[in-house]
């Protein structure tokens, strides 16, 4: 059924109807539980409506500008794009509708989920209130996601700026665009917006962008970027943000005054913590997301809490990945643990940047003299020099017998690449378990192949095992 009166219990009721939710409630359904998805705003939370989905369709349509204004490498004259930034916005609208119609509140229900919308509060120990019905359940998973950080800039909160929510209302592209921030999210917009025909200024406070990427991958975005013609200021925080005659202006340090039609801040999200009287269910809190342990269980006895509100690693995939380690932990025997202190991720910049494991930095930082590294230019990978996209790298990491630690993939199709590398490190492979399989030729993913191989090569012919392998050759 999918009403429901006053006061009915559930197996388990799920706040936030996100990436996390949404998985987590088809989960527990399949498992024959009855579910509550409880949900305040939009079903399908920042992933499809202000995430991941819109973004990755406007840098789709950045690149095919690209691809029309570089195609003379292969041969082809093209008159230049003309760039309809509307039409672009209608068709990612398109987009996000395609993909929500398979999440909808009536797409859940007719899967047997009860779908309630609107706000949710706790009114006590498993006990929760919501669009004026009183619900509980044995277990409670909380998602409510993260929201646009604004950072306390002076002249900000009086200052009409985007976030990556806001963005998507946009009908006409800012002829000068304004970044604060360059991590993720403001890396892809910038390139995005400049490739499309926007002039951005990418600001960001530290002395390089991407700071949780491995550095040379940074190096060689930051580079792209610039080639893009993106307007790159490192080493810049912002002191303030003003208006003046419609006209936006940036100072950062040194007093410096960055002009623009719009600004846009992304420094990074915050999770969403508040509003729905946490205190009343005894789940500890604070703003930096809410306090759980290696098995996503909160302070409170039958609540768990899981993805961005959680605040660890914030990203789509891990908030669904933590959703249904939370299930498993709240309906079943036994408990898995679902904080790794590793996660996989990619920036979908051109070249995209993708890291699995411990970044070279970071392995050395845990393992000292004992790292070592392999790394292959996607110049000697023959997909890259077929297709002309050989600016990047593969980069691995390893002990000395080739137990991989982590690798970073800068290069076309760099989140696919990567995944082969996230597998050897999860299941605690070593290079020559990758040299194992065969790779299809030609294929970007031969690179991981040919790491591999050199890796082999290199143990076999270098000191004692060399000087053996040589006489037994001879």
């Amino acid at each position: 059924r999918v009403g429901n009166a006053v006061g009915e219990k559930y197996d388990l009721a799920i706040i936030g109807a996100g990436s996390a939710g949404i998985t987590a409630a088809r989960f527990a359904n399949r498992l024959g539980k009855r579910v509550a998805l409880i949900e305040a705003n939009r079903v399908g939370g920042d992933c499809t409506w202000t995430g991941c989905v819109p973004s990755k369709s406007l840098l789709h349509a950045a690149s095919v500008a690209n691809t029309v204004r570089s195609a003379s490498h292969a041969g082809i004259t093209v008159s230049p794009p003309t760039i309809d930034f509307a039409a672009v916005m209608a068709r990612i609208r398109d987009v996000i509708g395609q993909i929500y119609s398979s999440e909808s509140p009536d797409a859940l229900r007719a899967e047997g989920i009860d779908v309630v919308e609107g706000h949710a509060e706790f009114t006590g120990d498993r006990s929760i209130a919501a669009a004026g019905r009183s619900i509980s359940a044995n277990s409670i998973l909380i998602c409510t996601g993260a929201s646009p950080f604004v950072p306390p800039i002076a002249g900000l909160e009086n200052t009409p700026f985007l976030t990556y929510e806001s963005f998507w209302q946009l009908d006409a592209l800012p002829a000068r665009l304004i970044v604060i921030g360059g991590g993720p999210v403001g890396c892809e917009i910038s390139q995005a917006c400049q490739r499309l025909g926007s002039q951005v200024t990418l600001v960001e406070a530290l002395d390089r962008i991407l700071p949780n990427d491995d550095t040379d991958a940074a190096r060689l975005v930051e580079a792209a970027l610039i080639a893009d013609g993106v307007d790159v200021r490192l080493s810049a925080p912002v002191e303030s943000v003003r208006l003046i005659d419609k006209e936006f202006c940036v100072t950062v340090a040194g007093g410096v005054d960055i002009m623009g039609d719009a600004v846009l801040v992304a420094v990074g999200p915050r999770p969403n913590v508040s509003g729905m009287n946490l205190d009343a269910a005894g789940v500890k809190h604070s703003p930096s997301g809410i306090t759980v342990d290696a098995f996503l269980r909160t302070t409170a006895r039958g609540i768990y809490a899981a993805g961005d509100c959680v605040g660890d690693f914030q990203f789509t995939h891990y908030a669904g990945f933590q959703a249904a380690i939370a299930v498993r932990n709240a309906l079943l025997p036994g408990k898995s643990r679902a904080r790794p202190e590793r996660v996989p991720w990619a920036t979908f910049t051109d070249p995209e940047v993708a890291q699995a494991g411990h970044t070279e930095a970071q392995a050395r930082d845990a393992f000292g003299g004992k790292v070592r590294t392999s790394i292959l230019e996607m110049a000697h990978i023959d997909r890259a020099v077929i297709d002309g996209t050989t600016i990047g790298f593969i980069k691995v990491t390893h002990r000395a017998n080739g137990k991989v630690l982590g690798a970073t993939v800068v290069g076309p199709r760099a989140a696919e690449v990567v995944q082969e590398w996230t597998m050897a490190i999860d299941q605690g492979m070593s290079l020559s378990d990758v040299l194992k399989s065969i790779h299809p030729y030609p294929s970007l993913a031969t690179g991981n192949q040919q790491i591999a191989w050199e890796s082999y090569l290199s143990g076999i012919t270098s000191g004692f095992r060399g000087k053996l392998l040589w006489l037994v050759s001879r």
